[in-house]
Order: structure tokens, then sequence, then C-alpha cells
């Protein structure tokens, strides 16, 4: 994945980041790739698997009134942020390292904006995500990558140059 400069938080991001700042600060000068071993492999499968059957999918305007609302998913249900935010605690809760699970923001099938979980191994980024029950490899995933968090600073943003010719551009004729 192809990094492109700095890019701007989505603004559900930032509401999360000051209603939550202990999630969103520190960060490091020297990011982690965790080592893939068969063990962390089936961690992640089973953290994406228990989160997307513990959550029932809502619009933030059903659950919370308004367009776009980042949270922890506290009544069982949750958007793709909700997903994404419990992924993220519960595989930190497990030991793994911040700077290598990143909220990203990607372009479904139906070109609207979509969050994934990228996680960044020494085999590559893989992806967990609510709207694809297994594990793939970013390049794997029909989306486009737009942007995800910085290695370095939970808080801050990174555009993701993703040139390739996906299946995105390809369904929508």
């Amino acid at each position: 994945m192809a990094m492109s400069g700095a890019a701007t938080a989505p603004v559900g991001h930032q509401t999360f980041c000051s209603e939550n700042p202990s999630a969103c600060k520190g960060g490091t000068d020297k990011p982690v790739v965790v080592k893939l071993s068969e063990q962390r492999w089936n961690e992640l499968i089973a953290v994406n698997d228990r989160v997307n059957k513990a959550i029932r999918p809502m619009t933030d305007q059903e659950l919370f009134g308004q367009v776009e609302y980042w949270t922890y998913p506290t009544n069982g249900a949750g958007d793709c942020e909700e997903y994404v935010l419990e992924k993220q605690r519960q595989l930190v809760k497990a030991g793994w390292p911040l700077s290598a699970l990143l909220i990203t923001v990607v372009k479904d099938l139906k070109n609207e904006g979509h969050a994934v979980l990228t996680v960044r191994t020494d085999q590559g980024d893989v992806i967990l995500d609510n709207q694809i029950e297994v594990v793939l490899p970013w390049y794997s995933t029909p989306y486009r990558f737009v942007k995800r968090q910085a290695t370095t600073s939970p808080a801050q943003w990174t555009a993701i140059s993703d040139t390739r010719v996906t299946t995105v551009a390809s369904i929508g004729r």
C-alpha cells in the first residue's frame, strides 16, 4: 500500500478522538510490523469473526440521530466504524501494537465511504472487514483505498495512492 502524504482525519474520527483521548494519544518513531505467526493469524480471524457476529448493522442515523458518529459499540449495534474500533480495541487488549492496527477509509462496491482495519504484518497488509467475512490481503479486496491512520500517531492520517485497476471501477459499468 503506497502512501502519498498527509491527509485530513475523517470528521467522525476527530470527534471520536475528542471524546476518547486515550485512544488517540501517543505515537511512535518506530512503528511495528507484526510477525504473522500461525497463532497471530488465527487471532486475527477469531477477532474479525467474533466482532462481526456480535454487532448488528445499523446506521449512525438510526442509532445516534446523525449521519456520521464514531464510537465503540455499546448496545450491540453499529456501522462499519464501530466494527473497526472494536476490532482495534480487542487486538490492542490482546497485545497487538497500535501502530500496526490502522483504521482505513476505502470506497466500497457502491463507491461509498467504508471503514476497515488494516493490520500491518511482515507478510503484507491484511484487512479486517464487516462486509467480507474472511481476512484478506489489502490488494485482494474489491475496495479503492483512500486514507488511513498514520503508523506513527493514531490521531494523524495518511493519504493512500491506490493506483490499481480495481473491481470497484469495473462493476459500475
